[in-house]
């Protein structure tokens, strides 16, 4: 089965639109945990815009379940303008604090409203191969933010990482579309690339409970979704919205 990584970036972005302890990452994080979630992921950008260092160390200690940190290994730290809110440290300083069970590397700029590419292995390769290791070390199962490119998951794993996630934004704007046959064909080619490789496989980015039982690639191990989570949590609830991604995840191994 694969397993739902509820992602909290917008629970604390809720919160940080006020000066407030509410809604709190880590009460929340015990609700998806109690409602099934096999996951908690944060994203923390050095501007903090939602996760915060805080929310990072407080997650560390309670999570019961797989604790996933993301971001851009080459983020270096940044000073934070909110009263009582610590310096960003950097992204490894951060997760040498916090020892995730995964760390997963996404090449994303702190102008990016999201993340919305993966990297380019023949331009970034040197640079990430000491990082994974230096997080595999540390304990880390390392993931890499990728595009679906066949032909790049055999250098993901020719730097040491663990697993891919594959970007699925293309997928989401074609099943969006009505027209996504050949889009998830390329999905499957991409995750069978990775398996021979020697990869895991997750994913995320814009699955949403209707396109997501339609994700039919191969030994899906993670799926990582939060803003369609949080939007539908608006509509049923936070507890109810984490069970519907877990049938939904149930439905697209039935197929």
């Amino acid at each position: 089965m694969t397993v739902l990584s509820v992602n909290l970036n917008k629970v604390a972005l809720i919160r940080n639109s006020r000066d407030t302890t509410s809604p709190s990452p880590v009460e929340f994080a015990a609700i998806a945990v109690a409602a099934g979630a096999g996951g908690i992921t944060v994203h923390p950008r050095p501007d903090q815009r939602h996760i915060r260092v805080s929310d990072c160390l407080a997650l560390a200690g309670s999570a019961d379940v797989e604790f996933n940190v993301e971001g851009n290994p080459f983020a270096d730290p940044m000073a934070s303008d909110r009263a009582g809110v610590s310096d960003y440290p950097g992204f490894m300083a951060l997760v040498e604090a916090t020892r995730p069970a995964q760390a997963t590397l996404v090449p994303d700029g702190n102008a990016q409203l999201t993340s919305d590419h993966g990297f380019d292995l023949r331009k970034d390769g040197d640079r990430l191969a000491p990082i994974v290791a230096q997080l595999k070390d540390w304990g880390c199962r390392v993931s890499l933010f990728m595009d679906p490119e066949p032909e790049d998951m055999a250098l993901a794993a020719a730097i040491g990482a663990d697993r891919v996630e594959l970007y699925t934004e293309s997928y989401a704007v074609a099943f969006a579309a009505g027209d996504y046959a050949q889009v998830l064909d390329r999905f499957s080619q991409s995750a069978a690339a990775a398996h021979a490789a020697g990869l895991g496989v997750n994913a995320g980015h814009d699955l949403n409970l209707m396109n997501l039982p339609k994700f039919t690639i191969p030994d899906l191990l993670e799926v990582s979704i939060g803003h369609a989570l949080t939007v539908d949590a608006l509509r049923f609830g936070f507890a109810e919205s984490i069970k519907r991604y877990i049938e939904a995840l149930a439905a697209r191994a039935s197929q």
